[in-house]
């Protein structure tokens, strides 16, 4: 009689003995389809059931387990809530009432006389309470061991999959698979771990509670090791097969440019240039990540290294991820380079310069092209160029041209001969597979990306691992610290005489709340039922108002009318995170504050305290929770951007942050990149022994 084949961790669960079509995609909705997903399948708590609690002494709203017997049980179905199944246990020292509310199918899981676990919460004494706790029915068969008397894994489940069963399973297959789990990198040296085999057994049926933080460190230190690997191994191959164009200039532009502004750099400014200037002229292409806090010079910086490569006789695109934001950036730069004899385009859904795609908006409009910004001086001066800007009708090559734009620049229609340099701004905003698209469209050109979202440096050496970094740490001189109050519902009385005061000096006033329309959440503001109300608190100052909805012809009207000071107040949604830079603008209030992240608060805050005068953003929330208050509280405290993002990795995660998505890395399932700091760091060193 021939053996069944011995079980990998490849072996797909649908081979399994015990597990049928119906089971294989219950797994399978959890993402469990091999045995080593299911071996890596973390419980998201243990419950200790040495010491179970007796019924009787169970303390509100103090999570336990507790174990009785079902003496009672029924469905009771009510008018207005649609109804509510109920078990009671009794285990000689009391009785409990486990209740689930609108879940009438619950009452096919029991039967009268079950013994059964319950985990959580007492809401109520008299009787003693729990609303929807986890519950296990137990059984006396030979498995108990597994269930009882142990400290026992409680796994995230799904519609049909028991908890009892899922727990049964793994015990088996973990003993199956035993000699299957081996090291993934034999040749490390990790003596202070447990081996891989035994670190598995830990995660799922540990002796003490001690062990599942061990197991789970051993289990991240693999997982940020396999990050570390993919992230060095794509900087050593780019820098293997990647020759570097030359674009390092002559500063036949920057002089001048530099000579034109207003205003000279800061010394951190000009610490990062030479970084910048020394990777253009390396023979690798650059990989840099430029990040630095709101205000702090990050656009003037990409200027100049957009005009390193210019001066080389190369393009440079520039994508931004909104179109408010690449319209600014339009503006900034034909003001700037205009008179260097540079030409500027942009590159949008709905704005489109360049002639050879089209200088029209998408809506297919055959009327002469609006002028984009009517307080520019130049007006719509590159929408009128007849010419392509890398060619002349002769073909022969034209002055370098900067290209401006959104996710319009990495559409199969766009292509820019001898593009020497790409920059993203606001880079979190894009994934890598977006950024690499984009990079693509030359032969390997130099990349810089940018963020005004400081990176932790857990972040720094995982997300963003495969990048240089440089900091800018200097505020230009001359900024006054933006003083931040937080402030409740009750005080708006208050505020809105300030508003009126601070309007009557001359000064502009930005209004944030988080919705455009009403969305029926009691408390939560929206721009347009709220635009009436606020025009007449502020009245006879004009208010414009700015959301998602409107037409992009709209969008730059408003924007245009509050840069000018036609318009003293904007309303707006969170879109003007970043895209708008009006010094006069000294005020922000912020309503619903708690709705927002610390990240994006801060960068919402960063649109004022952009001049000489002293700026003031009010945050008005209601904040019930600790949590809530805590992120607030350190809003007000500082303006340390880099100080906001560790508390905002803390609180919230990198999820909140950045957006894991975007990293092109699969999701974690163990490492804490708000926490594990001294894995990723033991990580990379790994790595970088493993690839030498």
């Amino acid at each position: 009689m021939s053996q069944p084949p011995a079980i990998t961790l490849a072996t797909p669960l649908s081979d399994l003995r015990g597990v049928g079509p119906e089971r294989a995609a219950q797994l399978s909705r959890l993402q469990l389809r091999t045995v080593g997903n299911l071996l890596l399948h973390r419980p998201h708590r243990y419950e200790d059931r040495r010491q179970v609690h007796p019924i009787g002494n169970l303390k509100l709203n103090e999570p336990a387990t507790a174990r009785g017997r079902i003496v009672a049980m029924g469905l009771k179905r009510f008018a207005r809530v649609k109804s509510v199944f109920e078990i009671i246990l009794e285990d000689g020292t009391g009785r409990l009432h486990c209740r689930w509310w609108n879940l009438p199918f619950m009452q096919n899981y029991f039967q009268q006389g079950d013994e059964v676990m319950a985990y959580g919460k007492p809401n109520s004494l008299r009787p003693r309470t729990i609303d929807h706790p986890e519950t296990e029915v137990l059984e006396s068969n030979e498995e108990s061991f597994i269930h009882l008397q142990r400290i026992v894994p409680v796994y995230p489940l799904t519609e049909g999959l028991a908890q009892r069963w899922l727990r049964s399973f793994i015990w088996r297959i973990l003993a199956e698979a035993g000699p299957a789990i081996t090291e993934p990198r034999p040749g490390l040296s990790l003596a202070d771990f447990p081996g891989r085999a035994k670190t598995i057994r830990m995660l799922h049926f540990p002796e003490e509670l001690a062990e599942t933080e061990l197991a789970r460190r051993r289990l991240a230190l693999d997982e940020f090791i396999e990050m570390q690997l993919a992230i060095q191994t794509r900087r050593k191959n780019l820098q293997a097969k990647a020759r570097s164009l030359p674009c390092g200039g002559d500063n036949h532009l920057i002089k001048p440019f530099l000579a034109q502004l207003p205003f000279r750099l800061t010394g951190a400014q000009t610490k990062v240039l030479r970084e910048l200037r020394n990777d253009l002229r390396s023979g690798q292409p650059m990989r840099r990540l430029l990040q630095g806090d709101v205000g702090s010079g990050k656009t003037v910086v990409a200027a100049c290294c957009a005009l390193m490569a210019l001066e080389s006789q190369f393009n440079v695109a520039l994508m931004a991820p909104t179109e408010i934001l690449a319209e600014q950036h339009y503006q900034t730069f034909e003001q700037w380079f205009a008179p260097l004899g540079i030409n500027v385009h942009l590159q949008t859904g709905s704005y489109k310069t360049l002639p050879d795609q089209g200088a029209r908006s998408q809506t297919g409009d055959t009327s002469p092209a609006l002028p984009l910004f009517p307080d520019s001086p130049s007006g719509n001066q590159a929408a009128q160029t007849s010419t392509p800007p890398c060619a002349t009708a002769n073909g022969q090559q034209e002055s370098s041209t900067l290209v401006i734009g959104t996710h319009a620049l990495i559409e199969q229609t766009f292509s820019l001969e001898r593009l020497g340099l790409v920059i993203i701004d606001e880079q979190h905003k894009f994934g890598v597979a977006q950024r690499e698209k984009l990079v693509r469209k030359g032969s390997y050109p130099h990349l810089l990306v940018m963020t005004a979202t400081p990176i932790p440096r857990t972040l720094g050496l995982t997300l963003y691992g495969d990048l240089d970094i440089s900091v800018i740490d200097q505020l230009p001189e001359g900024r006054k610290p933006i003083k931040t109050f937080v402030r409740t519902a009750e005080t708006l009385p208050k505020v809105w005489t300030f508003l009126r005061q601070k309007l009557a000096e001359g000064c502009q006033v930005y209004v944030v709340y988080p919705r455009v329309e009403d969305s029926g959440t009691a408390g939560l503001k929206a721009v347009k039922s709220e635009w009436q109300n606020l025009r007449h608190e502020l009245a006879p100052h004009e208010v414009g108002l700015l959301h998602g909805q409107l037409k992009a012809a709209q969008k730059e009207q408003v924007m245009a009318d509050f840069r000018a000071g036609r318009t003293k107040v904007l309303l707006a949604t969170p879109l003007v995170e970043v895209g708008l830079d009006v010094p006069n603008a000294t005020v922000m209030l912020i309503e619903n504050a708690e709705q927002f992240g610390l990240a994006q608060l801060h960068q919402l805050r960063g649109r004022i305290g952009r001049g000489s005068v002293e700026s003031f953003c009010i945050l008005v929330a209601s904040a019930k929770s600790a949590e809530a208050r805590q992120r607030l509280q350190i809003l007000a405290e500082t303006t340390d951007g880099f100080r906001i993002a560790e508390a905002d990795l803390q609180l919230r995660g990198p999820g909140e942050l950045l957006g894991q998505q975007q990293s092109g890395f699969p999701p974690l399932r163990f490492g804490n990149l708000a926490g594990d700091i001294d894995l990723i760091e033991r990580a990379r060193r790994e790595a970088a022994q493993i690839l030498s």
